[in-house]
């Protein structure tokens, strides 16, 4: 009797041990569905387009089980390859697998291989243009090596990073195509960065322009120019917020705005910043190149000052980015 409940009782301890390695089991399948089902949902925001095949480049041709047709083949400058048998093929503008089309319609038109036979490979073993160009606002501009495809956060990483005035856009031109450059966002020093996941190619070029910049200069907390980031226009009242306000003493009623004319005169405008912080006058739109000179209370011929301080804009005066709040 004792034995048959001893039985029952580790058949029952049997039972729970199976129930429960049978929910562990459940719960792991569970969670490794919801992963995969993640991984899945996440893909490439851009699809790179096909690397094209230019003069000098270096390819590579596999006949399948036929070494003797199979080599390694210069572009000359006409675009050309000679194939053993088939003679010049013009390459120049088409992929890989385009011209491995080409060369499996030349053997069988020549009928040197059957259809079934004539599974040719192209790769492009070296290109003519091994680097690709950063030029713009980076802090290395340059031809950087690229024996692949990379990305273009690592390339603008290798030229130094971004310069304090990029814009937070930059312009991709791919290899063979110059017509259509491609804009893409780019700001990784925002409060909320934006690293595209875009691929850049050899022979590719990379070009960061200039943002605007307003300058706002005199009697303020912190003087210097303010960077443009693109999106919308800097006003008047939000450019004396960057810089801490008027100091002490400052004539905010008598501000002069300083704006460089099509034909490269320089006018300056009263703007009287008192009333725009009350809303009784209305707020100014700055442009790039705008300077904002604020005036102490007690100075005189104040416009010549303000003139004087935009000409004498140079490398001393310090760039904030207005994205990072104003860090430098």
């Amino acid at each position: 009797m004792k034995k048959m409940k001893k039985m029952a009782t580790m058949k029952s301890k049997m039972a729970k041990i199976l129930t429960g390695a049978v929910a562990f089991g459940l719960i792991l399948f569970l969670h490794a569905t919801v992963g995969l089902g993640q991984q899945v949902s996440v893909g490439r925001p851009d699809i790179a387009p096909p690397l094209r095949i230019s003069a000098g480049d270096l390819i590579e041709v596999t006949i399948f089980e036929n070494p003797d047709l199979s080599g390694r083949f210069r572009v000359d400058e006409k675009g050309d390859i000679d194939v053993p048998l088939i003679g010049s093929v013009h390459v120049e503008g088409d992929t890989a697998a385009e011209v491995a089309a080409i060369i499996e319609k030349r053997f069988v038109e020549a009928q040197i291989l059957q259809p079934a036979e004539s599974h040719a490979t192209v790769f492009i073993d070296e290109y003519a243009t091994q680097g690709i160009t950063v030029n713009g606002e980076v802090k290395l501009p340059g031809v950087y090596p690229a024996l692949g495809v990379r990305e273009l956060n690592d390339v603008i990483a290798a030229a130094g990073g971004l310069t304090v005035a990029a814009a937070s856009q930059v312009l991709i031109t791919h290899r063979g195509d110059s017509a259509h450059p491609v804009r893409v966002e780019y700001n990784p020093s925002s409060l909320q960065p934006v690293i595209p996941d875009v691929q850049v190619f050899p022979g590719d070029s990379i070009l960061v322009p200039r943002a605007g910049i307003v300058y706002v200069l005199g009697n303020v907390n912190r003087a210097g120019g303010y960077v443009l980031d693109g999106r919308r226009a800097l006003t008047v009242e939000e450019a004396m917020a960057l810089a801490g306000g008027g100091a002490h003493a400052s004539a905010l009623n008598r501000v002069q705005l300083v704006r460089t004319l099509e034909d490269g005169r320089r006018e300056a405008i009263t703007i009287p910043v008192n009333l725009i912080y009350k809303g009784r006058a209305p707020d100014v739109s700055m442009k790039d190149g705008d300077v904002l000179f604020v005036p102490t209370s007690t100075a005189r011929l104040v416009t010549e000052q303000a003139v004087n301080s935009a000409l004498g804009i140079g490398t001393s005066v310090a760039v904030y980015r207005t994205s990072t709040g104003g860090i430098p």
